[in-house]
């Protein structure tokens, strides 16, 4: 067995009604005023006021940056950094998708050492600790309330950049699962898939270990046999769904991630495609190309997702690629990139970026630029 290392920091708090532990948590941190990050769909239907009156409850004072959008902009870390800076705050409460999420990890690494988020990409430069940031996920899919990692646009040159240090960890996360029972179906099914994606990908990761593999099959286990339920209703299922979310944030922080991952950030960039939504277009494609470097654990992942699997002794890896285009089908997910807005003549342009992630090198079959291209022409 390989040497490997593992560590979970963080302090998580999960159940319904959870958010009321909002005051409490803030209050460990013995420090006066918040800025709370989010988006302007949670500021219009009033959830960012409750943060608000939480945090007034432990008689700490707020200020709020609701101007957080998909796929986030480099423009949109500086302006939060700045607004942090001027508000006085000393510490973020961070509210919302893997957007806000991001945007307030990429801000606080500004707001203590300057500079642009563009200074700070890739891994280990970060120089040191940032303020504590209590992260409140309000979807089931990124993760990213317990991940080292964020993911920025650089809208200058169409790329999706990643900043990672492990002191992007959320000193807290909390997980109420009635945060994520009024989200729109669309946006259920691209964020369930993305983080069925990262469970998936962290399983097949070449950096895999037993402790990553551990999360990783214990949510695909839950996604799998919620997701369905969780996009027809989201009242259903809701904290399995937010649960299984949250062990595959740890396992891919663990272990990373794999081509899709590489292969959908430019189709984000390029395009503005939702990144649940680009990652699930490009998974079937993926996953037929992983086929012969599967290591064994196709059944395993087939037996989560698949509504009537077969037995093992039945299985053929090509199963998996089908069972994860009928979930697509299922979900109203455009069953192509060209449906989902992309055009071709980018493809070259997308497989060098694709190219530069790290993602690449630990995807189970060894892949080159060409092959890059070549997934992206048969997921068109």
């Amino acid at each position: 067995m390989k040497t490997f290392s593992f560590s979970i920091p963080q302090n998580v708090i999960f159940g319904k009604g959870s958010l009321q532990e909002l005051p409490q948590a803030a209050k460990k941190l013995k420090k006066k005023k918040a800025l709370i990050i989010s988006g302007p769909h949670l500021q219009k239907i009033g959830m960012v006021g409750k943060c608000r009156d939480a945090l007034k409850a432990a008689e700490i004072e707020s200020e709020a940056f609701t101007e957080t959008e998909g796929n986030p902009g480099t423009e949109t870390v500086e302006k939060a950094a700045e607004i942090y800076r001027k508000s006085g705050a000393e510490f973020i409460v961070a509210f919302g998708g893997g957007s806000p999420l991001d945007v307030a990890k990429a801000a606080g690494v500004l707001a203590v050492y300057g500079g642009r988020i563009t200074d700070y990409e890739g891994g280990g430069k970060v120089p040191g600790p940032i303020m504590p940031v209590i992260a409140i996920p309000t979807t089931a899919g990124t993760g990213s309330e317990v991940t080292p990692f964020a993911v920025i646009t650089d809208h200058s040159r169409n790329y999706k950049l990643s900043v990672s240090s492990s002191y992007l960890l959320p000193s807290c996360a909390i997980l109420d699962p009635e945060l994520i029972a009024s989200v729109p179906e669309k946006t259920a099914a691209a964020c369930g898939v993305d983080a069925l994606v990262h469970a998936l990908e962290a399983y097949l990761s070449l950096a895999a270990s037993p402790f990553s593999d551990m999360f990783a099959l214990k949510a695909l286990q839950m996604i799998g046999s919620s997701l369905r339920a969780y996009v027809a209703d989201r009242n259903q299922e809701a904290e399995t769904m937010l649960l299984g979310s949250l062990f595959a944030g740890i396992a891919f922080s663990h272990a990373r991630l794999g081509n899709v991952h590489a292969m959908s950030h430019p189709v984000s960039a390029y395009f503005n495609v939702p990144h649940g939504m680009a990652n699930a277009v490009l998974l079937p494609t993926v996953a037929a190309y992983n086929e012969q470097a599967a290591q064994g654990k196709y059944y395993d992942i087939y037996r989560c997702i698949a509504e009537a699997p077969v037995s093992e002794k039945e299985f053929v890896p090509s199963m998996l690629a089908e069972a994860l285009r009928l979930l697509n089908r299922e979900l109203g997910i455009p069953p192509c990139l060209k449906e989902a807005g992309v055009k071709a003549e980018y493809f070259e342009a997308m497989a060098d970026d694709a190219m530069k992630s790290g993602n690449i090198a630990v995807n189970p079959r060894k892949t080159t630029r060409a092959d890059v291209v070549e997934l992206y022409k048969q997921a068109f």
